[in-house]
């Protein structure tokens, strides 16, 4: 929810108009842009990491009872 509040609070630099309008869209195209990547990243990649996190503990106190 903080990340699409951030997304929609840069919007307005995205369809910026008036004086300064080509850095404004610049700036807020590379800002939502980059919070939308980094969105679906996040998404796609904590729950593989919690998964082998997970796995590599298992595998520890596996080896440590046999031991």
């Amino acid at each position: 929810m903080t990340s699409l509040a951030f997304i929609l609070g840069v919007m307005p630099l995205v369809v910026a108009s008036g004086a300064g309008r080509e850095a404004r869209h610049s700036v807020g195209t590379a800002v939502a842009g980059g919070m939308l990547a980094s969105t679906f990243l996040n998404l796609a990649f904590i729950p593989v990491l919690y998964v082998v996190v997970k796995s590599i503990g298992a595998r520890r106190e596996q080896a440590h009872r046999s031991a």
